[in-house]
């Protein structure tokens, strides 16, 4: 590695501990380490020790969707959407009234337009970013909280009954009423808005801070995260991890082929039209037993049997912008169970997609966690129309759902997976999202 590249992967790795730690003095530490990039071309024109820092955003440009973040995401040479380094998930206890007042909602309308004002949108729209300058955020509601407040929306299913529909144990369930989603490619940006959320500035960005989550919403728990080319086999223990990798197994992920288009995302009617539901998960990789194979195994777990390693390469960089997987590469499971002993993850979820063969749910945030240190830890966040859609996708990952008898160990990536927490939350369109009632 040359130097030069050594130096900011140091930075990195300095900005995702401060981003695991949080608070007010994680980001002081985390804006000097940063300080760099933000004298530089990454630092905006008329910031000045009293101004931005950053870019700042419009209220009146964001979309209504709080999940749309398709423009506004860097993409990589094929157009492959690149998902922002720093992830945290903060999980929410509900403190206000029931049914919310007028004030509490006020109160986090400020408190979230704030954040659309002091931050620009991701990348700000422009189509040739090769930094995620902004913030991209997202606030779900989950079915604990509409209880509280009146009646559950259609399509919202309790994370113990999507534990439980998908074979696994419902004491994983998140418990918190609520789920709060940001990510950067800065850490200082995530780290600023969670700390002006919950009280902990009076400015943010340069701008008054105008409202917080303070008497309305309390921390229940925090998961962080982080992806990018080299952190994995820089943070985690294995040496088998490939150095280019951006995410721990290996491979990378989110080519256009299998990911759906927003719309087919989005909630197309009821009270919460132009909404999603997300599926939020924390799950444990066991890397030892997956790097104890050939990448040629790796390759055909991950993807399928037709899938050669030279083919994909070593990371997936020669797939370019499609996964590869086909029609006939699902259809084909029990053939390549009879032939090869082995099939592919990619290749069963695809049985899941729709009868456009357009996949059900799209990945939206996702990066090696933080916050587990028994083994390596994988943060997942995906959005859907409904929480069906995952728990469809989701058991066409299991082994007991084909008659075949290929081994566990040989049946995709499911194996090597276990879940620690999973929480499903209804994310609302932006003007519902302070607070809703059902």
């Amino acid at each position: 590695m040359r130097s030069d590249d050594s130096r900011g992967l140091s930075r990195r790795s300095f900005v995702r501990a401060a981003v695991a730690i949080g608070g007010t003095s994680a980001l002081s530490a985390c804006l000097e380490s940063e300080q760099e990039k933000l004298d530089g071309e990454q630092r905006t024109e008329t910031a000045t020790d009293s101004g931005p820092q950053f870019p700042r955003g419009d209220v009146d440009a964001v979309p209504n969707g709080q999940h749309r973040w398709g423009e506004y995401l860097v993409r990589d040479a094929h157009g492959n959407t690149v998902p922002p380094q720093q992830l945290v998930v903060v999980g929410l206890s509900y403190e206000g009234s029931a049914p919310p007042t007028a004030d509490e909602r006020e109160q986090v309308e400020n408190a979230l337009r704030t954040l659309d004002r002091a931050f620009q949108w991701g990348t700000g729209g422009n189509a040739g970013a090769a930094f995620h300058r902004g913030l991209l955020y997202m606030l779900g509601y989950a079915p604990r909280y509409f209880e509280q407040v009146g009646d559950v929306p259609e399509g919202l299913a309790t994370p113990e009954s999507v534990l439980d529909a998908v074979g696994e144990d419902p004491a994983h369930a998140d418990g918190y009423d609520a789920v709060l989603v940001l990510t950067s490619d800065i850490g200082s940006v995530v780290l600023s808005a969670e700390a002006a959320l919950f009280g902990e500035l009076d400015e943010v960005n340069g701008l008054p801070v105008e409202g917080t989550f303070e008497g309305v919403f309390s921390k229940a728990g925090r998961h962080t995260g982080y992806v990018g080319k080299g952190l994995p086999a820089d943070k985690l223990d294995n040496d088998d991890i490939p150095e280019d990798a951006p995410l721990s197994m290996g491979f990378k992920s989110g080519f256009r082929d299998n990911l759906p288009s927003e719309d087919r995302v989005t909630i197309d009617d009821g009270p919460m039209a132009g909404g999603t539901t997300i599926a939020s998960s924390t799950l444990r990789i066991d890397l030892d037993r997956w790097y104890d194979q050939s990448h040629e195994a790796r390759t055909e777990e991950m993807f399928c049997p037709a899938h050669s390693s030279d083919d994909v390469g070593p990371v997936g960089e020669k797939l370019g912008s499609d996964s590869g997987i086909t029609e006939e590469d699902a259809e084909r499971v029990d053939a390549d169970a009879e032939a090869h002993g082995r099939v592919g993850h990619t290749q069963k979820v695809a049985r899941a997609r729709d009868d456009d063969f357009e996949t059900r749910i799209l990945r939206r945030t996702e990066g090696v966690a933080d916050t587990v240190h028994d083994g390596a830890g994988f943060q997942f966040n995906a959005i859907q129309e409904t929480m069906q859609d995952f728990v469809e996708t989701r058991k066409a990952m299991n082994v007991d759902e084909y008659d075949h008898d290929v081994p566990a160990e040989e049946h995709g990536i499911v194996d090597y997976l276990e879940t620690l927490r999973r929480g499903a939350y209804l994310a609302p369109p932006r003007e519902k999202w302070a607070l809703p009632v059902v």
